[in-house]
């Protein structure tokens, strides 16, 4: 792990010593559109980290709320600010009284910054969080997709030194999300597992069952491209349509995780549970109907909803994923540099692959 760094009274800079003074940065302005503008380098303030993004990967959610139009309103909604929620980076310059950051020191950005007073702050969900002070990165403050990015030194966490950069972004959120889905039902090797849609978060599921010992592993997508780059990923043990997990996984799955964010995928995972298993809603969207008494009553199925993870999950997944020498990364089939980023969006979009990245073109 990256070791501690002692306080420090004043900013640390290494930045300034480049003689940069602009950044590179990209904007999403909705209508499926991309915009790299040149902008200031920000500098520091109390509690504050500069860091140089090494890794920015893309979110589904970016795709669906942001990039192709801008849903939702309020504080909640985008306002505007640089992309990219799924940043990780090299500590480049840090602020007045930060604690135990230093410069050189690699980090991973858990992307929603919260008040840190509210309840759900105090359970360590700031995804949560309850107070208007609430900012996700890439929503509500600027985000991953330039090559700084100032973020707020209580929401860093260490990247371990078997990690890659690409490995941390991909934890910021989508193996974050699965990692903490799979603890909401306490997944262990006794369960037959069932994974409901095979984009990047469905293959972070698979992945992270097997690592903590489900023997057995379904993957089910409409998408035969997707099913075949599960089982190519060793994600899942078998990859099937929907219509064959009755004879595949006979009286049903101990766990069935839903990550399409579809009725009809919510449904099948619900459907595909067994007696007394317990399923587990993660793709955002959809629209559920169901037979309350037939479908989970009289089966005394455990229902949960999971809303990406905590920060001490995130933690822990990163830990167990240096102690299992396990890389995310593996599931990125795309990546470019921030020059690139709009092919990068319009690849994130057309749905073909796994994750994309957008990453230093010094990195990868």
């Amino acid at each position: 792990m990256t070791g501690t760094a002692t306080p420090t009274a004043g900013p640390q800079d290494t930045s300034a010593s480049t003689g940069e003074t602009t950044m590179q940065a990209a904007y999403l302005p909705g209508g499926s559109r991309t915009e790299l503008h040149s902008v200031p380098i920000p500098e520091p303030g109390r509690g504050q980290v500069l860091l140089e993004v090494r890794a920015s990967t893309i979110c589904g959610s970016d795709l669906r709320a942001i990039y192709r139009e801008h849903l939702g309103s309020g504080p909640e909604a985008y306002q505007g600010v640089i992309g990219g929620h799924e940043p990780c980076g090299r500590v480049v310059a840090v602020g007045e009284d930060v604690q135990a950051t230093a410069v050189g020191d690699r980090r991973v950005v858990y992307h929603i910054s919260g008040c840190g007073l509210c309840e759900e702050c105090r359970r360590g969900y700031p995804i949560g969080c309850l107070s208007p002070r609430r900012a996700a990165y890439g929503w509500q403050r600027d985000g991953g997709h330039a090559e700084y990015l100032l973020a707020e030194e209580k929401d860093l966490l260490s990247l371990p030194d078997s990690l890659t950069y690409l490995d941390g972004a991909c934890v910021a959120c989508g193996f974050g999300t699965a990692y903490e889905a799979l603890r909401r039902a306490d997944v262990t090797g006794a369960d037959t597992v069932l994974v409901v849609g095979l984009g990047p978060v469905g293959l972070a599921t698979g992945m992270l069952a097997r690592a903590l010992g489900s023997t057995t592993v379904v993957g089910t997508d409409p998408s035969p491209d997707r099913r075949a780059q599960a089982l190519e990923l060793d994600a899942v043990d078998h990859a099937v349509e929907a219509a064959d997990l009755p004879g595949l996984l006979g009286d049903g799955a101990h766990v069935a995780l839903d990550c399409s964010g579809s009725g009809a995928g919510q449904s099948t995972a619900l459907r595909s549970t067994r007696r007394w298993g317990r399923t587990v809603l993660v793709g955002e969207g959809g629209t559920l109907t169901t037979d309350v008494s037939a479908e989970l009553i009289h089966r005394q199925i455990t229902l949960h909803g999971s809303w990406v993870s905590s920060i001490h999950h995130m933690r822990e997944l990163l830990e167990n994923l240096d102690r299992w020498g396990l890389h995310p990364e593996k599931i990125v089939t795309h990546a470019f540099p921030l020059a690139q980023v709009d092919e990068a969006y319009r690849t994130a979009d057309s749905g073909v692959g796994g994750k994309v990245a957008v990453v230093r073109s010094d990195d990868r």
